[in-house]
């Protein structure tokens, strides 16, 4: 008994449960689907029994913005109000003041206000039909706009249409606010007409703007012809300034290329001057050498006719004491070229450095000069070619052989002597100087050849004796 006692209890206990269960889901259920939200641009209006009023002595009725409400089915009513801006289109047809027929196309943007006054207002009179709240503000601005437009000229309509859009907005928005419609804009956007008298208002503007356009369009051409004309004379400028410094860079580089010619031409030239002078002093030597050589085949000839009849005159002892004093002789003019050979040596140094010099200042007459050395020798031939010539001469006056020796040759060097004044005063050339220098320098280089010989031979004389 106790057994079915608990059992029994239990099932009780749990059907309880379950119908509690049910009925929870079943209010909740319930309340799901009575329970009403708003949206943001949403307004809930409740009608019914049990709604209350905001407004004593009015009708039950409840308005709730942005928010929620249970609502009963049975006993309440509800709607929702958009709060959401709505865009009316108008074309209005009207004669203005200046008695012409046009057309005005406006926009307004009109929406329920936000207040509990504003829903309830336009829940009265539109409730939730969008339709009729675009219908009666259409209505409402189209019959401001006709006032307005039969008291403006066209001119005025066209000039201020945006002070007039802002009239009309002032004038209708109290008419549109008791029936709980806010106008958050209005504008007219065009002004028209069918008979073209708004054509014709902008016609001389337009034929200024147009001829003013042409002038524009002709002076930015003349403008543009002119850059251009400016642009090829500087183009022409440049071009010419490009030929000018082409030719000048030409002309230099010919300059430059004929200095250059000049002075490898002065170059040959004074390579070829210095060739002529060797030459020159080459035959001098030659013609030194000639002249010398006879002289001295002459002098050697007097000398060993002289020795043989004085040999046959003086005994062995003067024979022997004149070789002694020969020798002594030949001993003191040795030296005594050498040293004259060492100061030639330096006065011929000097002379070159000065030549030189003189050379380089009048290269003209230094020309004329190795010219005439050139010349010298076939002089030289021909003056001795004239003594070669002579048989036999007689001497009157002097005594022995040197007196006739001496005599020759000062009558030579007299002879020789005005040759070259001749040549000094047909030409300006000192022939005597020049053939002097080159004889000194001659002189020195041959002392300076036999003394090395010398020296040579009497290391040789030291090396038997050792």
């Amino acid at each position: 008994m106790d057994i079915l006692t608990t059992g029994g209890t239990l099932a009780i206990v749990v059907v309880l449960i379950v119908v509690a269960l049910l009925a929870g889901v079943i209010g909740l259920i319930i309340m799901r689907a009575w329970t009403k939200v708003a949206r943001a641009d949403e307004a809930l209006v409740v009608t019914g029994k049990s709604a209350r009023s905001d407004t004593p002595g009015s009708r039950p009725k409840q308005v709730i913005v942005n928010g929620r409400a249970i609502v009963n089915p049975i006993r309440q009513r509800h709607e929702i109000i958009s709060l959401r801006s709505r865009q009316v289109l108008m074309t209005v047809t009207a004669q203005s003041h200046d008695n012409v027929t046009i057309n005005a196309e406006a926009v307004a943007l009109v929406k329920i206000g936000s207040t509990v006054e504003d829903v309830k207002a336009a829940s009265e009179r539109f409730a939730s039909q969008d339709d009729a709240v675009v219908e009666y503000t259409q209505d409402q601005l189209e019959g401001a706009l006709r006032g307005l437009m039969a008291q403006q000229t066209v001119i005025q309509l066209m000039r201020d249409r945006q002070k007039f859009s802002d009239e009309i907005s002032e004038s209708i928005s109290p008419e549109l606010l008791t029936q709980g419609l806010l106008l958050d804009s209005f504008q007219i956007r065009e002004i028209t007409d069918d008979s073209g008298y708004i054509a014709s208002l902008g016609a001389p503007e337009i034929e200024a703007k147009r001829q003013a356009a042409e002038i524009a369009a002709t002076n930015a051409e003349r403008a543009i012809a002119k850059e251009r004309i400016s642009n090829s004379e500087q183009n022409l400028i440049e071009e010419t300034e490009y030929d000018s410094n082409q030719a000048a860079a030409t002309s230099r580089v010919g300059q430059a290329r004929a200095e250059a010619e000049q002075a490898e031409a002065l170059a040959g030239e004074k390579a070829r001057q210095e060739v002529l002078g060797q030459r020159a002093e080459n035959r001098q030597a030659e013609l030194d050498a000639e002249v010398k050589r006879v002289a001295d085949a002459d002098l050697y000839k007097q000398q060993k006719r002289a020795d043989a009849e004085a040999y046959e005159r003086t005994k062995a002892a003067e024979a022997e004491a004149l070789v002694a004093e020969s020798e002594a002789r030949a001993r003191l003019q040795r030296s005594e070229a050498e040293a004259t050979a060492i100061r030639e040596q330096g006065e011929a140094k000097a002379a070159a450095i000065r030549a030189e010099a003189e050379a380089l200042r009048e290269n003209q007459e230094a020309v004329l000069a190795r010219e005439a050395l050139a010349v010298l020798p076939q002089l030289m031939d021909s003056f001795a070619a004239g003594y070669s010539n002579i048989g036999s001469m007689t001497l009157i006056g002097g005594t022995g052989e040197s007196g006739a020796s001496q005599h020759f040759d000062g009558e030579s060097s007299v002879a020789l002597a005005g040759v070259f004044k001749r040549v000094e005063a047909a030409t300006g050339i000192d022939l005597g100087s020049i053939l002097q220098a080159k004889v000194q320098g001659s002189a020195i280089g041959e002392a300076m050849s036999e003394s090395g010989t010398k020296d040579t031979a009497k290391g040789g004389e030291k090396t038997e004796s050792g």
